[in-house]
């Protein structure tokens, strides 16, 4: 357990303050963006902030 006053070791965004959680910058814009929960099976493989900058990626220029 951990000492009072103190976040517990966790993988990845669980339980970290935002400022402590990783990040990555965007494939599309190449903006910064940190981890989400939705993202915790497949932060790996996530290369995009939106869907808006996945979609934009795919679309010939």
């Amino acid at each position: 357990m951990a000492e009072k006053g103190t976040w517990p070791e966790k993988s990845f965004g669980g339980g970290r303050r935002p400022s402590e959680r990783p990040s990555k910058i965007c494939a599309g814009c190449g903006l910064p963006f940190t981890w989400r929960r939705k993202w915790a099976r497949d932060w790996d493989q996530v290369r995009y902030c939106s869907d808006r900058c996945r979609r934009a990626a795919r679309r010939p220029a």
